[in-house]
């Protein structure tokens, strides 16, 4: 197995996989760049795009599901 598809492995300790955890990382630098202010999402891409290489259809996939996610974890 190449290294391309681990990216898309879920982490077991919290379950999100290597892209995510990039999203995140990116999303989190961002806002603490702009003193906690929002970060418009072609800014985060673009941070993304220095990591790893995705779409922007998979950006926003990934952006959805990280929400979802928080919204499930508030519930």
């Amino acid at each position: 197995m190449n290294s391309h598809g681990f990216e898309d492995l879920s982490d077991v300790r919290d379950g999100l996989s290597r892209k995510e955890r990039i999203v995140l990382y990116c999303l989190y630098q961002l806002q603490s760049e702009r003193d906690g202010r929002d970060a418009p999402t072609v800014m985060l891409y673009g941070r993304v795009l220095e990591h790893v290489n995705m779409s922007e259809d998979e950006l926003q996939q990934i952006l959805q599901r990280l929400s979802n996610y928080n919204e499930r974890l508030e519930s």
